[in-house]
């Protein structure tokens, strides 16, 4: 059986997690509680594991693709014989949108929030991303 870690963090924090050949799932196309003004005050104190959070980002346009890509890919990689897969899932600050897809992902196995318990990062502008 395959030893799958996922692991969800924020690039903002410079401090990425290294992997032979990862599965990469990148998740900042994906809507932002801190960057929208509607949810901002409610869901920005709250991670990617409160369902609130959950069910905002996977309202995005690509949600559902994201998830069902990144499943896809790691079901191809176990049935190809690999024993060790790590999938690292990143957005910005690695507390909402990484977190959220991650614990879908989570099924598999054992799931790590780098940075969950970081602060906040500031907001930063779309030309930025």
């Amino acid at each position: 059986m395959a030893t799958i870690r996922i692991t969800s963090y924020g690039t903002g924090h410079h401090d990425n997690p290294t992997a032979p050949d990862p599965v990469v799932v990148d998740t900042t196309a994906l809507h932002n509680p801190p960057d929208d003004p509607a949810v901002r005050a409610t869901l920005t104190q709250l991670t990617g594991r409160h369902p609130d959070v959950a069910a905002y980002v996977l309202a995005a346009p690509g949600a559902h693709q994201l998830l069902d890509t990144a499943r896809r890919t790691v079901e191809q990689r176990i049935a190809d014989g690999e024993q060790h897969i790590d999938v690292h899932i990143h957005c910005y600050g690695g507390r909402h949108r990484s977190v959220a897809i991650a614990e879908l992902l989570d099924d598999y196995v054992h799931t790590h929030h780098r940075h969950i318990n970081h602060p906040i990062l500031p907001t930063r502008t779309p030309a930025a991303r």
